[in-house]
């Protein structure tokens, strides 16, 4: 599996690419999910979502991609009715958030480390804690910040 595109999250006025995929457990949990179509091999799941916590609580603001057929995917499609923000309340578990340069590049999933994790405990859609792991040093000439060296793109199917 390639590198994964993240998602993306506002928090205490910062913008973070987020290593944790929250509304995957809202379909495991049997919420209806659409057929979203994966267009490049950086992106299995097909959307990338963007992501706010306003006081302590969780919320999906936004939804990006594309769904069998050619057609738009937004948050309403996954929420009907819900065109500004869910409140994650199906998602416990810790959001990752790497910050720093780059220690090690892994060509999978959410594989590669960086000098430090800003890792986020989640319960019920509520932060219940907040903690830095140190990962170490990185050279200076090494990539800053979370990035995806390589993908495959797929061009758009015909509606023919």
């Amino acid at each position: 599996m390639t590198a994964q595109i993240p998602e993306r999250l506002r928090y205490q006025g910062e913008e973070y690419a987020m290593c944790t995929n929250p509304l995957s457990d809202y379909f495991l949990m049997g919420g209806e999910s659409p057929n979203f179509e994966m267009t490049c091999t950086a992106l299995w799941r097909g959307y990338v979502g963007s992501w706010e916590i306003v006081a302590d609580r969780l919320y999906l603001i936004g939804l990006n991609g594309s769904l069998d057929g050619g057609r738009k995917a937004s948050l309403e499609t996954v929420f009907p009715g819900f065109s500004r923000r869910v409140f994650a309340h199906w998602f416990s578990g810790k959001i990752r958030l790497p910050q720093g340069r780059q220690l090690e590049y892994v060509h999978m999933g959410y594989g590669s480390t960086y000098e430090r994790d800003l890792l986020l405990t989640i319960e019920r859609g509520v932060v219940t804690q907040q903690t830095i792991k140190q990962n170490g040093t990185a050279d200076h000439d090494a990539p800053d910040g979370y990035g995806v060296a390589a993908m495959t793109i797929f061009s758009a199917k015909s509606k023919e």
